[in-house]
């Protein structure tokens, strides 16, 4: 057998050639049987000039989905489930891409249902779009869900939600998945019991609930057209390391301002209708619907006329800007030049 020295320095092997294209493909035949390729056949690919997300914008209509949803509460239950949620993946892509970097589901818990206590890896944004009586316990603290509400579980943190009273409770879900696709580190573990024993909590006074009417209050007090407020700690800082959050007024027939960036979002709207044009395509909305928007796509939301929209969104923001990938249209491109020298 060869020794590790002279299997390192033995000679390439030949490369039979009856011309110049016969030679290039016996070397790239070789290469590849090293399980090498070359880079310089996919430079452009890898090194492209602009970013090209693999996910297209694409919007979820709850009116034409919330009866399938309903449907499933009846043919499927808690414990076959787990959590009985309605995936929003992206036409380009598969599970669990909404975006490229982002997951959205919409999920459903029936009444006297416990979807079951586990805690996982991954990070978690809920807002609440419909139902009463309906709570999330996290960690040992019971949260009354209420609509509107964005309520966070924590990386690592035990949780599960239950259904009080009578009618379905429906949220969207956020969640940083798709990352974990290239960082294969999450995992779940489950409780031994269907729910993690926890106690009600003041949900104005919780660090992890942002109810609705607060929210609502500070985007109606801001001066303009237009109004934008981020889901922050208390001292500022991102609600998680990779998931952001904000929320938008828009008056009736008026424009916000058009956005180009490398973060891409979900948007659900809250209240009110309208359209969003995104690169060149025009899509229209109403209240209940969801809609993702990718990397680098140029978007612009418009209301119509005939009332103020309100307008929920989860982004993949935090994490950029930790890995120094953020970017918008129009910048300096010297203030994204990491100074070392």
């Amino acid at each position: 057998m060869a020794s590790a020295t002279e299997t390192m320095t033995s000679p390439p092997l030949p490369i039979p050639s009856d011309g110049p294209g016969d030679a290039t493909g016996a070397l790239l035949a070789t290469l590849e049987s090293f399980h090498t390729k070359p880079l310089w056949a996919q430079m452009s690919k890898l090194n492209p000039p602009l970013p090209n997300p693999t996910a297209i914008p694409y919007i979820w209509k709850y009116d034409k989905i919330r009866p399938h949803l309903l449907r499933a509460g009846e043919l499927v239950t808690e414990k076959q489930a787990e959590r009985r949620v309605a995936m929003l993946v992206n036409p380009a892509r598969t599970a669990p891409y909404t975006t490229d970097t982002l997951y959205a589901g919409l999920q459903l818990v029936m009444p006297n249902e416990t979807a079951p206590a586990h805690r996982h890896t991954a990070f978690a944004m809920r807002f609440i779009i419909e139902g009463n009586g309906g709570f999330t316990a996290v960690h040992g603290r019971r949260i009354n869900m209420n609509r509107g509400d964005v309520i966070l579980t924590p990386t690592w943190n035990w949780h599960d939600h239950g259904k009080d009273g009578s009618g379905p409770m429906i949220w969207l879900d956020g969640l940083d998945l798709p990352n974990f696709i290239h960082y294969p580190v999450h995992f779940v573990e489950h409780y031994q019991a269907p729910r993690y024993p926890a106690q009600n909590v003041d949900t104005s006074k919780s660090p992890i609930v942002f109810p609705w009417a607060r929210m609502k209050e500070a985007l109606d007090t801001e001066n303009g057209v237009w109004a934008v407020k981020p889901y922050t700690r208390g001292d500022g800082s991102d609600v998680s390391n990779t998931l952001g959050g904000l929320a938008e007024r828009l008056n009736a027939g008026e424009s916000s301002p058009a956005v180009q960036e490398t973060a891409s979002s979900v948007y659900h709207v809250i209240e009110g209708s309208g359209y969003t044009t995104i690169n060149d395509e025009k899509i229209s909305w109403e209240k209940g619907d969801t809609l993702c928007i990718p990397a680098w796509h140029k978007y612009q939301h418009f209301a119509s006329s005939a009332e103020t929209v309100y307008l929920y969104r989860f982004d993949d923001k935090p994490m950029l800007k930790a890995l120094g990938f953020y970017r918008v249209a129009g910048q300096d491109e010297e203030s994204l030049t990491t100074k070392q020298f």
